[in-house]
């Protein structure tokens, strides 16, 4: 229980912090020293989980394929706008390895797919919202609700909202380190029809994917005795 909380208390309220910190005081100065702090927060929880069991070289193994993977089809639809299977792969990761191999799933792949995109102050807010994306599916992996389309469907359209509502909020203090309520709103405005692609792009993926990566993930967590959510699908 302890080791949840301060994951939790890591996940959702550091993190953020470090991030406003950086975009204010910092004016994104320094957002290369901020991603490297991000990055090594967001392998806390990930570490303390995995020591208290000892993982297998193998486990943490799955999680780097699956970065890749998602790495790979972020680039694959490179020409399609705000169409990208990286929050589908990140939560499908999520609810078969559990939330913090979900966390440290979207992070990757967020830091190393920018490395072909573009880095820049807007790293450290994607890797901490793919992150908590993939954070959020890990618990409610531990349901039975996302074995159903309907929860796949409802998340995947949560997630593309919650992606753009924090991207905004970037966007809104990069103008000039401030943060105003009617600059968010029009500039949640302005993203309306990439957050509707967005969202749409989730649900797609998360209908197609989530099943076969999902029964993969599921023989491999049976074959080499790994620990997760363990849903079958």
């Amino acid at each position: 229980m302890k080791r949840k909380w301060i994951s939790f208390i890591i996940l959702v309220v550091v993190i953020p912090l470090i991030l406003i910190i950086g975009a204010t005081l910092l004016e994104d100065r320094k957002y290369n020293l901020i991603s490297l702090i991000v990055v090594a927060l967001a392998c806390v929880p990930f570490f303390m989980q995995f020591e208290r069991r000892k993982p297998h070289a193998r486990e943490i193994m799955v999680i780097a394929v699956m970065s890749a993977i998602s790495i790979a089809g972020r680039v694959a639809f490179m020409w399609v706008p705000a169409f990208k299977p990286v929050t589908a792969i990140t939560a499908i990761t999520g609810f078969k390895m559990g939330p913090e191999a979900g966390f440290l799933t979207g992070a990757v792949s967020a830091v190393v797919s920018n490395m072909l995109f573009g880095q820049g102050p807007w790293t450290p807010f994607q890797m901490f919202t793919w992150g908590m994306i993939g954070y959020i599916a890990g618990w409610l992996g531990k349901t039975t609700w996302m074995e159903t389309k309907i929860g796949l469907i409802l998340y995947g359209i949560v997630a593309g909202i919650l992606f753009s509502c924090v991207m905004d909020i970037w966007t809104v203090i990069s103008y000039d380190g401030e943060f105003s309520w009617l600059r968010y709103l029009q500039a949640a405005g302005t993203a309306l029809p990439f957050t509707i692609t967005y969202a749409v792009s989730n649900v797609i993926f998360l209908l197609l994917l989530t099943k076969p990566i999902g029964e993969k993930l599921t023989r491999i967590q049976i074959k080499y005795g790994l620990i997760g959510n363990q849903k079958a699908y």
